[in-house]
């Protein structure tokens, strides 16, 4: 998976994980998914970011957005793993609402590292972030992109610097400005630059 590229089909592995046997395809079904990997179980960052990971679950499931981690240990260490995991979201009694991938023998995850993978679901990579071990990933962020990338997939539009949803997007500059009025009913503004050039175009969606 090192130089994966986005728009890259994501491999279709096979692996055990806690929940079973998956192939990653089968398992993401129609859905957009999200991988997280992880370098090793029982880790103090990567037990921080699994448990942030099960708390805002339902901010994926309501994006439509399927989770899986992948962490180099075991089966059976990711189910003792994930015990602390809850222990630390002060949720002992609950079981991680997401899978994590075994790969004890590093096949997946030679050199990845702390990596972070969002799928769309034509199964291309959308976009990938990599972080090293001493520094906890912003799942504030990650729902941020995925925000983004979803919005983006149905219209013709991008999101500017520290975007959020329900904030002005901007119109793509390959829409001329009367298939943008088309378009967008909410009315397009352009901004004034000293080039004079009509790019900086904005719009509600």
């Amino acid at each position: 998976m090192p130089g994966l590229l986005l728009g890259d089909e994501f491999p279709n592995f096979e692996a055990d994980t806690t929940i079973g046997r998956i192939k990653f395809h089968d398992f993401l079904g129609s859905s957009w998914g999200i991988l997280f990997s992880h370098p090793k179980d029982f880790t103090p960052v990567c037990t921080t970011e699994l448990a942030c990971a099960a708390k805002i679950s339902d901010e994926f499931k309501k994006r439509g957005v399927k989770m899986i981690a992948l962490s180099i240990d075991s089966v059976e260490d990711h189910r003792n793993w994930s015990k602390d995991v809850m222990a630390f979201n002060s949720e002992a009694e609950s079981a991680l609402p997401f899978p994590i991938i075994a790969d004890d023998k590093r096949e997946l995850s030679v050199q990845l590292g702390m990596l972070v993978f969002v799928i769309g679901p034509d199964k291309k990579l959308k976009l990938s972030i990599l972080y090293p071990a001493t520094t906890g990933r912003n799942f504030n962020e990650l729902l941020r992109v995925i925000d983004s990338l979803q919005l983006t997939a149905q219209k013709k539009v991008a999101t500017p610097v520290d975007w959020k949803p329900g904030e002005k997007v901007m119109v793509i500059p390959s829409l001329s400005d009367a298939e943008a009025a088309a378009l967008f009913p909410n009315g397009v503004t352009t901004k004034e630059v000293p080039s004079g050039k009509k790019y900086l175009r904005f719009t509600q969606p």
